[in-house]
């Protein structure tokens, strides 16, 4: 039998982004989503520029690693919004100040 040799595809992000981009309605979705995005990756640069696992912030938060999770998930969420003081517990707990900056 012969064996097959795994040959992996490169993915071109900007490409397939731009591609995506001439679809009708693709361009007006990913604009309005702008800034659930942003504030995701905020978060998420925050912990990791702290150096800190999801584990590791929940402890400092006094919580769980599921709900810091949940938490980062849920920026994306129409269903559940996090409350300012929550917001404002990660960003304590990975050495930040929550900054919110309306432009």
């Amino acid at each position: 039998m012969e064996t097959e040799q795994f040959k992996p595809v490169r993915l071109d992000a900007k490409a397939e982004l731009a591609r995506a981009m001439q679809q009708p309605g693709f361009k007006a979705a990913w604009e309005g989503l702008e800034e659930e995005y942003s504030a995701l990756s905020e978060l998420v640069r925050a912990r990791q520029q702290a150096g800190l696992t999801q584990e590791e912030v929940a402890a400092r938060m006094g919580t769980t690693k599921s709900a810091v999770s949940r938490l980062e998930a849920s920026i994306r969420s129409e269903n559940h919004s996090p409350s300012f003081a929550t917001l404002r517990k990660y960003a304590h707990a990975c050495g930040k100040r929550l900054v919110i900056t309306l432009v």
